[in-house]
């Protein structure tokens, strides 16, 4: 294929960033546009960075990574953090990177969070504070995660709102922020940001109607079990332990009581279902406030939604590539 024509200044760089809710359809979509224009694939998911959790992150398939180059998948084992000032500065990386061969960057996943500190860059954040971080620990340990993050509600209604009662390490960060600063992390977002620059930015959102993107939420999620979701953190259980943070995600949280005779596999995979539902909701919450996003009003693998998209990228002066 035959890169972008003619020189690019620094400031008429395209970018396109395709965000929506799980199971939306944003790889079918990404792979389609990147075919078509001449593009290499940026995910933006903050579990899919992890080596070996496959199943549960709907991870684009070898072959679909073979066909189309992509970035930011697999970049760290699951014990190693991998915050979003990491992703940011990964990623950024990686845009350079495709920008230089000439090819399209496009930015595809579902994580407001990863996707914010990529574009806006992130506020200057306070130190750990360690002896804090065991006191939290020891009341989720205590009182249960649901008790953890209705601290974080009181402190902040809107980082409670984007961050899962599961995810305690996220939790505990966020009320460390707030605490550290007397200010709410969200208020804290908006200062002193390292945003990103050089880039002419088109914001594709798949909106699906809710019916039907539910039905296929639950198709995804009963899969992911049939494909050996439990099987697969079963393995990374033996490699890294029950406590390796990213096992609290969607899906893996759930094989997880699976293994540990909390649940059976039915109540497992309905739970999974009703989390991913529940996480659609906040997604759509959080991506309704960016600015300037096009909305496209069904899911990535509809011929319709392809035209629609195909036509704005094309507006943006896109060309496509040979």
């Amino acid at each position: 294929m035959a890169p972008l024509v003619g020189p690019i200044s620094e400031t008429e760089i395209p970018l396109i960033v395709l965000v929506g809710a799980t199971a939306s359809g944003k790889t079918a979509l990404s792979l389609r546009l990147a075919e078509h224009f001449n593009g290499e694939i940026v995910s933006c998911d903050s579990v899919a960075v992890y080596r070996g959790m496959e199943i549960g992150t709907a991870k684009p398939s070898l072959s679909e990574r073979a066909l189309i180059p992509h970035h930011m998948i697999d970049v760290a084992w699951p014990d190693e953090p991998c915050t979003a000032g990491d992703y940011s500065r990964l990623a950024r990386e990686s845009l350079t990177g495709i920008v230089e061969r000439g090819h399209l960057p496009i930015v595809a996943g579902g994580t407001g969070l990863y996707l914010r500190a990529l574009i806006d860059g992130l506020f200057p954040a306070p130190p750990r504070q360690d002896a804090l971080r065991d006191r939290l620990r020891k009341i989720a340990d205590r009182r249960g995660t649901a008790y953890l993050h209705g601290i974080l509600a009181r402190l902040d209604k809107n980082a409670s709102k984007y961050i899962h009662i599961n995810d305690i390490p996220k939790i505990i960060r966020a009320i460390e922020v707030s605490l550290a600063a007397r200010q709410p992390l969200t208020e804290q977002w908006q200062k002193g940001r390292d945003a990103l620059t050089g880039y002419r930015i088109l914001r594709l959102g798949l909106n699906p109607p809710r019916p039907q993107l539910y039905e296929r939420i639950n198709t995804r999620a009963a899969a992911m079990f049939d494909r050996g979701l439990v099987e697969e953190t079963k393995q990374l259980v033996e490699r890294y332990g029950y406590d390796c943070r990213p096992l609290t995600s969607l899906g893996y949280a759930e094989a997880v009581s699976v293994l540990r005779g909390e649940c059976t596999r039915d109540e497992a995979i309905a739970r999974a279902q009703q989390g991913h539902r529940n996480y659609a909701k906040r997604q759509g919450t959080w991506f309704r406030r960016e600015p300037g996003m096009h909305w496209l009003s069904g899911c990535g693998d509809e011929e319709a939604i392809w035209d629609e998209a195909r036509t704005l990228v094309e507006q943006h002066n896109v060309p496509r590539g040979t």
